[in-house]
């Protein structure tokens, strides 16, 4: 019995110790060389219905909306857009390692809050998340391999990070650096897409299912995340003139198609999007240490001019 309970703990041991050993580096490939090799196939163009431009006197921000995810919001935000609801306000407020944020500086106003145009509603659901099954192979979804602590399944759909729980059956958008969301007050169902902010920290996962995710950036999150920090409560500018002003928030199907910018995002579901996570989960080069591991907020989804 003794030598039976040793011969059990010795194989115990040597199971963990199987179990704990790293697993062999693949031959890494550096991502810029996937990328390089891509084909055409596996890129695709700007949706002008679901596109947003915002110009600031620095530069342009690219803004790809969800409707798949958060649809009232999307269709609010198109409408606010076409009726240049945005010109002319400011960035008002910038948290450090947190968030962007845009919108109506008088907005708490009802005095001084500029109206909505035609199309756009004061009122919206709360659209923190869809049912699981808006994320199968209509959406284009992949599932990762690697552990999300935050949820007990994550992938990409469209572009867009992804987290999922089969056991209550829904599905979100997770909040990794360069998400855009819909700012609310302490009432669920109290953003309707007029005031945005976009993440420019560390992901702030635990705001998933908590706050509706409208989309994400595509180009110039150089231009949101550099802006000097407000230094008022919560990094809001507690100044006028330190506001950063807006000139313009366009749609993009509602500019000529010789002034679009010629912008090509990487499918998530092809080949080329296999490849470049492999090529951040096993690093070569530089790298003492690969990491076997990539997660939905540090695997950025590439842009590239179109050819």
């Amino acid at each position: 019995m003794h030598k039976t309970a040793l011969f059990l703990a010795a194989a115990l041991l040597a199971c963990a110790a199987h179990a704990a050993a790293p697993k062999p580096a693949k031959p890494a490939r550096s991502a810029a060389d996937v990328l390089k090799d891509s084909p055409t196939s596996d890129w695709r163009a700007l949706d002008p219905d679901n596109t947003l431009l915002m110009d600031l006197a620095a530069g342009q921000v690219i803004i790809e909306l969800a409707p798949r995810f958060a649809p009232a919001h999307a269709a609010n935000i198109r409408a606010l857009a076409h009726g240049g609801y945005w010109d002319g306000l400011a960035i008002v407020r910038v948290q450090d390692n947190f968030v962007t944020q845009w919108g109506d500086p008088d907005g708490d106003d009802a005095a001084k809050a500029r109206p909505l145009p035609a199309g756009a509603s004061p009122k919206l659901p709360a659209e923190f998340s869809v049912p699981i099954e808006r994320i199968g192979k209509s959406a284009g979804f992949t599932k990762l391999p690697d552990v999300d602590g935050w949820a007990p399944r994550a992938g990409f759909a469209q572009g867009f990070p992804v987290a999922a729980d089969p056991r209550t059956g829904q599905a979100w958008l997770a909040h990794c650096y360069g998400m855009v969301g819909a700012g609310r007050s302490d009432a669920v169902d109290s953003s309707n897409g007029t005031e945005l902010y976009v993440v420019i920290g560390h992901a702030p996962r635990g705001l998933d299912l908590n706050i509706t995710v409208v989309g994400r950036v595509l180009k110039g999150m150089e231009l949101l995340s550099a802006l000097p920090r407000g230094t008022g409560a919560m990094g809001f500018y507690d100044k006028p003139e330190q506001r950063v002003g807006i000139q313009h928030v366009r749609l993009l199907a509602d500019v000529p198609v010789a002034e679009r910018p010629a912008l090509q995002v990487l499918k998530t579901d092809s080949t080329t999007w296999q490849q470049l996570l492999d090529a951040r989960r096993f690093r070569g080069g530089w790298y003492v240490h690969s990491p076997a591991h990539v997660d939905i907020c540090s695997a950025g989804v590439p842009t590239r001019p179109a050819p």
